[in-house]
């Protein structure tokens, strides 16, 4: 993972690789943050936001990379991109606000929030104790909450700039419309950030603040347990008409798109990127 993901943000630095440097693309003069940018998706979201400009704070409880290999902020540092690690467990408002303050103080605004840190259990509504529920739930649902209301809170104090003060893009999962087998609290929470996400597009759209949502398939990652089990990768390949499964890359494309100036009058939604999963 982290050699394709070097390439991928080589791929983006149109005209200056052999330099060092990144391009600044359709996110120059924004800031970023992005949590649970460690690993897998988020990370795949921080590396192609420097990619296009970005300051992006590296929001994790970690350094390490599931998938191994260098950190996000390393990679983005070495192509000449500006990117913080940030150490922030989203289940704490204390940690939120920290994260969203520091942002502000380092770089005097904060035009983008990604909402994708996640926790599960892989475990059915029986086998599942209540303290596993309140850990899914303080990350799934109060955490997206925490940094949501924090975001918000900032985002008033920003001038209107091309429409908006901020935007906000929640990642959340096929699994908040659909029931995710045996992981009763992932989906209910994965359900939850759905609703947060139109309640503060309703909300807040006459302060010019955008919040919309990607909800991914099946996505390969670094992630262990059940999402590398091979008859549940099989079963995903059979339900996914698109020829394959999907790649963080894919999942940070559609982030990138309701992160930028190029999304307008569209807020509240939630954008599948499952190759047709739910289409189906």
């Amino acid at each position: 993972m982290a050699q394709s993901a070097g390439r991928l943000l080589s791929r983006r630095s149109a005209g200056v690789i052999g330099k060092g440097k990144i391009s600044m693309g359709c996110l120059i003069g924004k800031t970023a943050i992005v949590t649970g940018a460690a690993s897998g998706i988020g990370r795949a979201i921080a590396l192609r936001f420097a990619a296009e400009g970005a300051k992006v704070i590296v929001a994790d409880i970690t350094h390490t990379p599931k998938e191994g290999g260098v950190p996000t902020e390393d990679l983005i540092a070495a192509a000449g991109g500006t990117a913080h690690w940030q150490h922030c467990d989203i289940a704490k408002w204390e940690d939120v606000d920290a994260m969203v303050t520091g942002a502000v103080a380092a770089w005097g605004k904060l035009d983008i929030l990604v909402n994708n840190a996640t926790h599960w259990t892989s475990t059915r509504l029986t086998e599942t104790t209540n303290e596993q529920w309140r850990d899914v739930m303080g990350v799934n649902a109060d955490g997206y909450f925490y940094c949501c209301k924090r975001a918000v809170q900032q985002m008033l104090t920003q001038p209107i700039i091309a429409e908006a003060r901020g935007r906000i893009v929640n990642i959340t999962s096929q699994h908040g419309m659909v029931a995710v087998p045996n992981d009763v609290a992932y989906g209910v929470g994965k359900a939850t950030t759905v609703y947060l996400t139109r309640q503060i597009a309703a909300d807040y759209g006459r302060d010019f603040i955008i919040c919309n949502a990607v909800a991914p398939g099946r996505i390969i990652t670094g992630k262990p347990g059940i999402a590398q089990d091979p008859k549940s990768l099989d079963y995903g390949r059979s339900r996914t008409p698109f020829h394959r499964l999907g790649r963080p890359e894919d999942v940070a494309s559609a982030a990138l798109f309701l992160a930028s100036d190029d999304c307008t009058f569209i807020s509240g939604e939630n954008l599948m990127v499952d190759g047709g999963w739910m289409a189906s």
